[in-house]
């Protein structure tokens, strides 16, 4: 029947863990898809990097000679450049032109230049786009026929004069070339909810799924740090979960090309596009890690209950303990192992956290090691070193008098809590066992 009382007790707190768990895989992606649809610099960042790679460069490539072609009539263009007795080879060199023609624009995509204009009109475009969303509008940007479009006619021009006919191509282009949709004007009332409701989604996931974990452990009344350790392994499933699905999404992203050909370029778009979400995931597993290391350092195992002691010494003066933490603070912020250490307001709240946990496991050493002292542990890290170093245990006395030395120091480490129970035995039998020759004779 206790059993049973205590497992109804277990189950409120455990089902609040779970759905605050449950809510962290979810915050994952919202976070996600808030930073990188909704952030003008993240959006910007990606599309630049995007234009790095090979496989997506050769694409863009191929699209803007092939808008060239579909906007202006090359071959007439050419015929107008070559003598009259050549102008009959127009149509079969704007042909061979354009398969030459990919390359030397995926060449030209790799200049400065080319990668300035892209970046700048993915800035203004996107820009643009919250502001039409918003109820806005712009240049970049248009509603021109009812949709949405980002115009790259810029770097259209700059295709065209990779054909050798000077600036007749570009002065052929029509306003509307090199136009890529990026939202039908049906699907803008839509999108402008959608913004709406996700930038209150990413906010709403967090605070809900911190609060039900933090809800879950102050519940968790005898059991706390089990109810800890349960929300780390909540949240390194929550990251490890979304890795999967990134991984799984990606591959039927990919099964998405129509040829063999652009497989390459849309793996590489989806791994960019979606390196935001690896680092929400990722900071969610480290979060988890670290709980679940601070749950096993105030546990009762035998090796958490020796680092508590080692540590004691250092815990109980706060220039000691917080001095540390400061260091750690430190170079946490300029290594930024997470998105939120790059934030003020979301660093400021983890550093409050961690000064809590330091505070807490103050307060626990301090019960249990009230006698420890700086000596005494420095000692006892020594001789553990040493005996690692050596391969085996340290070696005993020789004699009696120096038998007796060794008991006395290790008496004072037991009495300071240096040394458990089992380790005071177990050294005490080390000395008394290493017993001098025997006698020879009578006396």
């Amino acid at each position: 029947m206790a059993s049973d009382r205590s497992a109804r007790r277990r189950l409120l707190p455990l089902s609040l863990i779970t759905v605050g768990s449950v809510l962290a895989l979810l915050a994952i992606f919202a976070v996600w898809a808030n930073r990188q649809l909704l952030d003008t610099d993240n959006w910007t960042e990606t599309s630049s990097e995007l234009l790095e790679h090979d496989e997506i460069r050769g694409q863009l490539a191929i699209f803007l000679v092939d808008e060239l072609y579909a906007n202006v009539d090359v071959p007439a263009e050419l015929a107008e450049a070559f003598p009259p007795r050549l102008q009959p080879l127009a149509r079969p060199a704007a042909g061979a032109l354009q398969d030459l023609g990919v390359r030397g624009v995926d060449a030209l995509l790799e200049r400065p230049r080319a990668q300035a204009l892209w970046e700048q009109a993915n800035r203004r475009a996107h820009t643009r786009l919250l502001q039409v969303v918003e109820d806005g509008g712009g240049e970049a940007v248009s509603t021109g026929g009812g949709n949405v479009t980002l115009d790259l006619k810029a770097l259209l021009e700059q295709t065209s004069e990779r054909f050798g006919v000077g600036g007749r191509l570009a002065d052929q282009l029509p306003e509307d070339a090199a136009r890529i949709t990026l939202l039908q004007s049906e699907e803008l009332e839509l999108a402008q909810d959608g913004v709406r409701f996700l930038k209150a989604l990413a906010i709403i996931l967090v605070i809900l799924s911190i609060g039900l974990l933090a809800l879950g452990v102050y519940l968790a009344r005898g059991w706390r740090r089990e109810a800890l350790r349960a929300c780390g392994i909540g949240l390194i499933i929550a990251g490890a979960a979304a890795l999967v699905a990134r991984s799984l999404a990606g591959d039927a992203v990919v099964g998405l090309a129509k040829t063999a050909s652009v497989e390459p370029a849309l793996a590489d778009t989806w791994s960019i596009s979606t390196s935001l979400l690896v680092e929400a995931a990722t900071a969610t597993l480290l979060y988890g890690i670290v709980i679940v290391f601070a749950a096993w350092l105030a546990g009762p195992t035998a090796w958490a209950t020796a680092t508590r002691r080692g540590l004691a010494p250092f815990l109980r003066e706060p220039r000691f303990a917080y001095g540390g933490l400061g260091v750690l603070v430190l170079l946490l912020l300029a290594w930024g192992p997470t998105p939120a250490f790059r934030k003020p307001l979301l660093a400021l709240i983890l550093i409050a956290l961690l000064a809590l946990g330091v505070e807490a496991l103050r307060r626990q050493t301090a019960r249990e090691f009230p006698h420890a002292s700086r000596d005494a542990a420095l000692h006892s890290l020594r001789t553990r070193l040493t005996a690692m170093r050596s391969g085996g245990p340290r070696p005993v006395a020789a004699n009696g008098s120096e038998r007796l030395s060794e008991l006395e120091r290790l008496a004072a480490l037991h009495k300071s809590g240096a040394l458990d129970d089992v380790e005071f035995e177990r050294e005490k039998a080390q000395i008394l066992g290493s017993t001098s020759a025997p006698a020879s004779g009578p006396a």
